[in-house]
């Protein structure tokens, strides 16, 4: 254990859901206290800064100081320091694990010994939904707009196809759609692969208590469900839910003071890459190959060492791709690398035992710290029915915005046992 180890000491992930009756300020005490409460912390007196990251509380009336607002009655109630300050990030649905790279680089250039990242998200909106549901554009070019949805239409066509978007609709479900019709085409994918991508996650949600959908299901019934945006039906994309994950991050000079049963839980953050997006080309590789590549570099890895791992799934067809990204397989092979069974507890590296993004939820800006719950969770050896026996290395992808056909900015975190 070097000073200059960077580790996670504390994680909670809350269950995610629909919680109307949960306050921004409620779903921030929850994922925060049991951060501290994992870390074996009843106060957070040490902690010397907080990376908040939350996406669309300006649906909710706050669009700025978003989480010093939050942390107003734990500072009031002596539970966070009075004086720390609060650090708000915004990265789309990359934002919690944007977050937790601004809490591990303020401990790595040895600005502090013990800080906090915590993602926040209300996206249910039970009297009028449809509003979130426009919000979710601001994640896409809106003072040019004609750009992306120009550059679009070039993609439908070269397929044989139009594109359309529109008020009632999911524009981000209508860009992953016309991805994974392109990469159908280039390399013979079928919808039946991406259908067992979603089985097999919701089957792996139904073993995770945090997860919004806690349901078994088949390939056959991902198939029959409601089309939202061809070839992706309602099964294969993440629902809308409220929730808070948060991670408290610390030097090895801290954690060497702390009692062995707080040592010997401690996960290492080996490496952390994050790559921004373009127009890219149609046969370019996308953002997160840059982002692995460079959290792999700095770890000191390869792709075969990996035990687990968290991708972002927003939609089914996203871990078919995003395994090709981080090198699990080779480009193009997402689709039967994963019906192989791969990917399934059991497999060869199995991914998104949390039950992924279309199980566990997706409340944009604590996502990134979800996965950074489960992948923790994971290498303690605490995952009970959903464990990878042995797992030492872990790997999370979480990608948030649009530019082009892929995301606006990519993080790729690797964990290990300490």
């Amino acid at each position: 254990m070097n000073d200059t180890d960077v580790y996670v000491v504390g994680s909670h992930c809350m269950p995610f859901g629909r919680w109307p009756n949960k306050s921004l300020k409620e779903l921030t005490r929850q994922a925060y206290l049991g951060a501290l409460a994992d870390a074996g912390l009843a106060r957070g007196d040490e902690i010397e800064a907080a990376w908040f990251g939350s996406c669309l509380m300006h649906v909710w009336g706050q669009s700025a100081i978003r989480g010093n607002v939050c942390f107003i009655p734990l500072v009031r109630e002596g539970l966070f320091p009075d004086r720390a300050p609060i650090i708000n990030v915004e990265g789309g649905c990359a934002t919690g694990s944007l977050a937790l790279a601004g809490a591990y680089k303020e401990i790595k250039a040895g600005d502090a010994q013990l800080t906090l990242a915590i993602g926040v998200e209300k996206l249910y909106d039970p009297v009028d939904p449809a509003r979130v549901l426009a919000a979710f554009a601001q994640g896409m070019d809106q003072i040019d707009p004609q750009d992306w949805i120009g550059h679009y239409g070039e993609v439908a066509r070269s397929l044989g196809r139009s594109f359309s978007t529109g008020p009632d609709r999911s524009a981000p479900m209508d860009t992953y759609a016309m991805q994974a019709l392109l990469h159908m085409q280039h390399y013979g994918t079928t919808v039946e692969q991406i259908a067992y991508a979603c089985a097999k996650n919701h089957n792996a949600g139904a073993l995770n208590p945090n997860a919004q959908y806690r349901f078994t299901t088949t390939a056959e019934a991902v198939l029959a469900d409601r089309l939202v945006s061809e070839p992706l039906t309602r099964s294969m994309c993440a629902p809308i839910g409220d929730g808070a994950a948060a991670a408290l991050v610390c030097s090895g000079d801290w954690l060497r003071r702390q009692p062995p049963e707080v040592r010997a839980r401690a996960i290492a953050i080996r490496g952390i890459g994050l790559a921004g997006g373009k127009y890219r080309a149609l046969d370019e590789p996308g953002l997160s190959r840059a982002a692995a590549d460079r959290a792999y570099r700095m770890a000191g890895i390869g792709p075969a060492d990996i035990d687990v791992a968290e991708v972002h799934d927003a939609t089914s067809y996203c871990e078919l791709y995003q395994c090709e990204m981080l090198r699990l397989c080779g480009e193009g092979e997402g689709g039967p690398f994963v019906a192989s069974g791969a990917t399934a507890l059991g497999g060869k590296v199995p991914v998104n035992t949390s039950g992924g993004l279309v199980s566990k939820g997706h409340p944009i800006g604590a996502t990134g710290l979800s996965m950074c719950a489960e992948l923790v969770t994971q290498l303690r050896g605490e995952a009970g029915p959903r464990q990878v026996e042995g797992a030492s290395i872990a790997v999370q992808e979480n990608g948030g915005g649009v530019i082009g056909l892929e995301e606006a900015l990519a993080a790729v975190v690797v964990y290990g046992r300490s």
